[in-house]
């Protein structure tokens, strides 16, 4: 039989269209049931594979499928705002979606490996995710754990195990229900899918954290400055007009500015705009967050500065986005930015990774910048000290996308991860409160000038995730792969002897 006829080419379409499906899982669709049926697909195929192999190219053509329909938004930052060629923007997309894909395709050519296959699965595809989230600096976006908060009943176990373990939880979900497929097996599948879920959602009435102090008035500023005309000279005072006006009609005690909201170095700032944005802080007996760019012996900095009532405090941004921010092997890749793109301030530095909650207004605010939240086992590094987090983000780099909103349901997830608020201000969209339930309480209007101004709780205390970080979800996956060998060895002794 011809190699390439339909009838064997059928499930790795089926496994792409899978792929590309779960997608609406995440926001702004917030389907979440729709990743775990995907997941239950593939899982069904790589049983049906006839080899390791055959699994793995399943799960490339999944991933392929995930990927490619998940992170599109690359090729609008790499052409539209970065200047790159449409063949050479879509061809570096569709390189990044393939690379990633490698890691669904290792879960699938692992899980057909070993023994019982439904129940390593889960494991090897969560443990994937981990990986991915580290590797090469990592790339955790489109994580499966994601595609369940905040709505769905697994999202109670992520103060527990973090978003790895929802994964874990996610795909165990899928293989449960394969097994509902096998009449041998149905019953207990059943109960252990039910068992799984409800516990999930009892957990979500566990309040891990308890309020510190009094509710703090805050003020989330949304400038809208088009990506195309943020860094061009003519357009800065524009700029800092804008912003101004903002933060004088702004009634809080803190008022934060997103991620480089100050198209300039702040060493070119002009002393008196910075002075009026601390005089308005002090007369809100509180403090302004500025997003400025810093140069300090010839390095630069993505920082956030406070003005205002406290002693001047920064936060320089230590987590930084490769080719984006910084270019890794630049002797091998320095010629793509010379060549074909146009994206400023490409090299900065890194921050420390030890530096601690900015104390102000009153609260000891624990700042992430941008591409920083998708970390939650960094995010957790300036806790329990932190009562809020805050992330500043530009993602006016991915256009009218569905971008920024996956970044907004990732950052639901670092909420109930540490059961504190989360404080989005951003450039064009999304800037939200979050509650510590991940929940979105308010946001603006995605590309609108606008002022998002909210009462909001800070909290202490820890939850699992914060005294353990990732480490609850590995020794969990590590025991469910000891337990399945050795459950192995033993039936095979069994049945020889």
């Amino acid at each position: 039989m011809n190699p390439s006829s339909p009838r064997l080419l059928f499930p790795y379409l089926l496994a792409l269209l899978l792929g590309a499906g779960a997608m609406f899982g995440y926001a702004p669709f917030y389907l979440f049931p729709l990743p775990v049926l995907a997941l239950a697909g593939l899982f069904w195929l790589w049983q049906r594979a006839g080899t390791a192999g055959q699994a793995a190219r399943l799960g490339f053509s999944f991933g392929l499928g995930l990927f490619g329909a998940g992170i599109y938004w690359i090729y609008i930052s790499l052409h539209t705002y970065g200047g790159m060629p449409p063949a050479g923007a879509a061809f570096a997309t569709f390189c990044l979606a393939a690379f990633l894909a490698l890691f669904p395709a290792l879960a699938g050519w692992l899980s057909k490996h070993g023994p019982a296959l439904l129940i390593t699965a889960p494991v090897w595809w969560a443990l994937a995710d981990w990986t991915r989230g580290w590797i090469f600096t990592g790339f955790p976006w489109m994580t499966v754990g994601y595609s369940q908060v905040p709505g769905s009943p697994l999202a109670g176990y992520t103060p527990l195990l973090g978003i790895y373990g929802i994964s874990l939880l996610t795909a165990a979900s899928a293989a449960l229900l394969v097994l509902l497929l096998q009449p041998a097996k149905r019953k207990p599948a059943l109960l252990a899918l039910v068992g799984l879920w409800l516990a999930g959602s009892l957990l979500k009435l566990v309040p891990w954290t308890t309020p510190d102090g009094e509710p703090v008035s805050v003020a989330l500023l949304q400038g809208n400055i088009s990506q195309d005309l943020k860094w061009q000279p003519e357009e800065a005072q524009r700029t800092l007009d804008g912003y101004l006006q903002l933060v004088q009609n702004a009634q809080a005690k803190l008022i934060v500015l997103p991620e480089t909201a100050l198209p300039m170095l702040l060493q070119q700032a002009p002393e008196d705009y910075l002075q009026a944005l601390a005089e308005h802080g002090k007369q809100q007996q509180g403090d302004v967050l500025v997003g400025i760019v810093e140069y300090e012996n010839a390095h630069y900095y993505n920082t956030m500065l406070s003005l205002g009532s406290a002693e001047s405090q920064r936060y320089r941004k230590s987590h930084l986005v490769p080719f984006g921010e910084f270019i890794p092997l630049k002797a091998i890749f320095g010629w793509v930015y010379q060549d074909w793109l146009n994206i400023p301030l490409t090299d900065f530095a890194r921050g420390g990774f030890a530096q601690r909650p900015l104390q102000i207004a009153g609260q000891r605010v624990a700042v992430n910048i941008c591409y920083e939240d998708v970390f939650g086992e960094e995010i957790i590094h300036q806790l329990p000290e932190a009562t809020l987090l805050v992330n500043t983000s530009n993602d006016a780099w991915y256009g009218r996308s569905t971008a920024a909103y996956q970044h907004l349901q990732i950052s639901q997830a670092r909420a109930l991860e540490t059961g504190r608020v989360m404080l989005r201000a951003t450039n064009t969209g999304a800037t939200a409160v979050i509650d510590r339930d991940g929940r979105v309480l308010s946001q603006l209007p995605h590309f609108e000038t606008a002022t998002l101004s909210a009462e909001v709780q800070g909290y202490r205390g820890s939850t699992p995730f914060i005294v353990y970080g990732n480490y609850g979800f590995l020794l969990l996956a590590l025991l469910i792969l000891l337990l399945t060998r050795w459950r192995a060895r033993a039936w095979w002794s069994i049945s020889r002897s």
